[in-house]
């Protein structure tokens, strides 16, 4: 890339976003945190600025889309052009079987995980079309690619985010737009430590076991460090992956393997 680059990161004020903010910077991206933990936010700004680059913290509700639009607005007002977009930003949604599933429970993991990459997307692709580059990653899961019971609503979007990658990429395609999902395995940190517990209540089990039973699903019988996810993200949107389009690329310590 010759030019001065921008990022967006949504989700980037914690968990794997910070790192993939984090990472970002160092390789010389100018950040946009988009998240609506203001806390987190500014304390991903200061790592950000720590790296010499320019951070900007900006309240976003993925599932508003009146708030990723102004947000994409203020962006290219302030910064010119966005060269990146990691749609990071989402939620576990409920771990209960899917007739106990509510409506707004499947509504709100639907609207964060599924529609709020997509009205990102729908805001960034003109003003990226029109500057004939960007490079955007989404980030879905191993989940999108094999059954998570009790989990029919994150599941679901996180299949839905490796066929919109697909389809978004060879739209794309032609204007120098790569669209990629990088599909992690259990990524250690508090997120998952809550969603081993609630798997823990549910079955009646302890944490450690769920936690174990799960380690124990990977080759390397370990989790996945969200800075070796970061690593990956910054790999695909930089040039050296220029012809890396349309892919769901696992993180998962062997976990899953197609």
């Amino acid at each position: 890339m010759t030019h001065d680059s921008t990022a967006i990161v949504t989700g980037g004020g914690s968990g794997i976003g910070q790192a993939i903010a984090v990472e970002l910077a160092t390789q010389g991206h100018d950040i946009v945190i988009a998240d609506i933990d203001e806390a987190a936010m500014e304390k991903t700004q200061d790592l950000v600025e720590s790296k010499g680059q320019t951070a900007r913290a900006i309240h976003t509700e993925l599932g508003n889309e009146d708030s990723v639009e102004s947000t994409v607005e203020t962006v290219i007002e302030e910064f010119g052009s966005i060269e990146i977009l990691v749609n990071n930003a989402g939620i576990a949604g409920p771990t209960t079987p899917c007739e106990e599933v509510s409506t707004d429970e499947w509504d709100l993991t639907v609207d964060v995980n599924l529609t709020g990459p997509f009205t990102m997307c729908r805001s960034i692709l003109p003003q990226m079309k029109d500057a004939g580059y960007g490079r955007i990653v989404n980030i879905a899961s191993v989940t999108g690619k094999r059954p998570l019971v009790n989990r029919t609503p994150y599941a679901t979007t996180k299949m839905g985010l490796i066929g919109f990658t697909r389809t978004l990429a060879a739209e794309v395609g032609e204007h120098d737009i790569n669209v990629n999902a990088v599909c992690p395995g259990s990524v250690d940190g508090p997120r998952i430590k809550q969603v081993f517990e609630k798997q823990a209540e549910a079955s009646g089990r302890t944490y450690e076991e769920v936690r174990s039973e799960v380690e124990t699903e990977s080759p390397r019988n370990e989790l996945v460090k969200r800075e070796n996810v970061a690593e990956l993200v910054a790999f695909l949107c930089s040039d050296r992956a220029g012809q890396i389009t349309g892919q769901d690329i696992n993180i998962s310590a062997g976990k899953v393997m197609y």
